[in-house]
């Protein structure tokens, strides 16, 4: 039953990076059709961003639903590279790197120079944000962050639970023969739960933010924030999967 579960969370993983792949396709083809820099082809550009969205919904409550069987998979899963694995955030990225990649896209001396910007000056860059959006991202920045550092100390109270009552105990009494019993089994199902509930809040978290950032971006800089965010993705996938090729891990 485990590699049944694994097997489909597995093949769940890899249609989301070919469906990704299949998106960085279409963003790049829409971008190419509104290269002048204008905004022509607007309801289109929003129908696809939204598109997206949708795809990222999609993934993560099919990612729920196998995660019902098994989540501690997704805390650490077989199918990610080392490199993605030392990345990860409670079962996926930090939400804030979308708007840390916002910032990036603006250009590099943005953060350096936030406090001009949000007075009105202009700072060349990949999206050409106005002051007002720059608030509205700063804002969002601020309030994702908060709710990142509650959803980490409470993943770090759950790990500390694993050294408390009843679970400790109960690895005392069982250390002889190491076999679960009912009692083991209920402790850790219950563990399970939390963990389940805390990776559901950290993915409405991601895709919460995600719709926030697009929100405030024109449907043309929407597209090309979600382009960057799969190159991003795919790029450190493939780069993963060579490093781990390097060192014998696969």
């Amino acid at each position: 039953m485990e590699n049944n579960d694994r097997g489909s969370q597995s093949s769940c993983f890899r249609q989301w990076m070919d469906l990704q792949q299949e998106d960085l396709l279409e963003l790049q083809q829409a971008l190419d059709l509104n290269a002048d820099g204008g905004d022509h082809h607007t309801v289109e550009l929003k129908h696809l961003a939204e598109k997206n969205v949708m795809h990222f919904q999609e993934y993560a409550t099919m990612r729920h639903s196998l995660a019902r069987e098994d989540v501690s998979s997704y805390f650490s899963p077989s199918w990610c590279s080392s490199l993605e694995g030392s990345m990860l955030w409670v079962g996926g990225c930090r939400p804030s790197i979308f708007i840390r990649l916002v910032y990036a896209l603006s250009g590099r001396e943005f953060e350096l120079n936030l406090r001009e910007y949000l007075q009105g000056r202009r700072i060349n860059g990949g999206l050409d944000l106005s002051a007002s959006q720059i608030r509205s991202i700063n804002s969002l920045h601020l309030k994702t962050v908060s709710v990142e550092d509650k959803l980490s100390s409470e993943l770090a109270s759950l790990q500390e639970d694993m050294a408390d009552q009843p679970i400790a105990s109960m690895a005392q009494e069982s250390y002889a023969d190491g076999v679960p019993n009912r009692e083991v089994n209920g402790a850790l199902n219950k563990h399970d739960e939390s963990m389940l509930n805390l990776l559901e809040e950290a993915d409405n978290l991601r895709l919460s933010t995600m719709k926030e950032v697009i929100s405030i971006l024109t449907p043309s800089q929407a597209v090309v924030f979600l382009a960057a965010g799969k190159k991003l993705h795919l790029c450190l996938h493939e780069w993963g999967r060579m490093r781990d090729h390097e060192h014998g891990r696969h």
